[in-house]
Order: C-alpha cells, then sequence, then structure tokens
C-alpha cells in the first residue's frame, strides 16, 4: 500500500520513527510533512495529506500533531476523508473496521513510540466489514454532500 504521512513541528521525530516503521511493514510512506522543529500550521499538512488520500495518490493517511485532534479536523474538511484520533489500538482496528476509515491521527505528546507503531499496525491491518456497516458510511458521506 502507498501511505502518506504528515505531521507539524511537535511530531517530527515520532514520524521519522513511524514512517521507518510502516516501510519495515512494506509499505511505501510519502513524507508530505515538516521535516523540521521550527513551528508550522498543521492543518496544511493535514489537508494536503487528506487531498491525496482523496484522489487516490495515496491509499491511507498518517497523520501525527501535538495531540491528533488539529490535524484530523483539519484533514475531515477534505470531502471523502473519514479520520480519527486513536490512542490505543482497539480503536485504531474499530475505525477501519466499522468506519472504514482512510486516515488515522495521533499526538505525539499522547502516545509514546511503541504505542503508536502498534496503533499503526493496527489500523494498516485491518479491513473494512462492510455489511450493516456500510449503511452508516452511506449516511456519513449524504451529511458530507450536503449544500
Amino acid at each position: 500500500m502507498k501511505i502518506v504521512i504528515a505531521n507539524d513541528h511537535a511530531a517530527t521525530d515520532l514520524k521519522f520513527e513511524i514512517k521507518e516503521y510502516i516501510e519495515s511493514l512494506g509499505h511505501e510512506v510519502i513524507n508530505i510533512g515538516t521535516d523540521s522543529h521550527d513551528s508550522c500550521n498543521y492543518p496544511e499538512y493535514g489537508a494536503k495529506a487528506a487531498r491525496m488520500v482523496a484522489a487516490g495518490s495515496a491509499d491511507l493517511g498518517v497523520l501525527i500533531c501535538g495531540t491528533g485532534v488539529g490535524i484530523s479536523l483539519a484533514a475531515n474538511k477534505v470531502k471523502g476523508i473519514r479520520c480519527g484520533v486513536c490512542s490505543d489500538t482497539a480503536t485504531a482496528r474499530l475505525i477501519r473496521a466499522h468506519n472504514n476509515a482512510n486516515m488515522i491521527a495521533f499526538g505525539a505528546r499522547i502516545v509514546g513510540s511503541e504505542l503508536a507503531k502498534d496503533i499503526v499496525k493496527s489500523f494498516l491491518d485491518t479491513e473494512f466489514e462492510g455489511g450493516r456497516h456500510q449503511v452508516r458510511i452511506d449516511m456519513i458521506s449524504a451529511i458530507e454532500n450536503e449544500e
């Protein structure tokens, strides 16, 4: 799979660890986050990564900022994106299985690197279950398409 990863200055170090980890799992990683610790604006990176996933340039996305919340809010403004903040593996698994999330976010100031790796692995290893969950995804899409 092709995974886009994006981050702000609060998550630069963790981004590099997660990028390397995803590559070790056999995936291609597109790094569009900052590689610097200089202050930057997470909405730019979250939106850019989300646009890549929405356009099909990447299969899934991983977003990291201080808490994961801000960057996920920006990503979720892009039509077709379902991004959830995860601080545990159960949530990471369930947002893929039940919500067909195409992006995940977490906070570099909230989770450590080993837990972050477990969260990413749970997310990447899980498939959408479809069935009754598809009805709910369709409802979310209908809300998104309202004028």
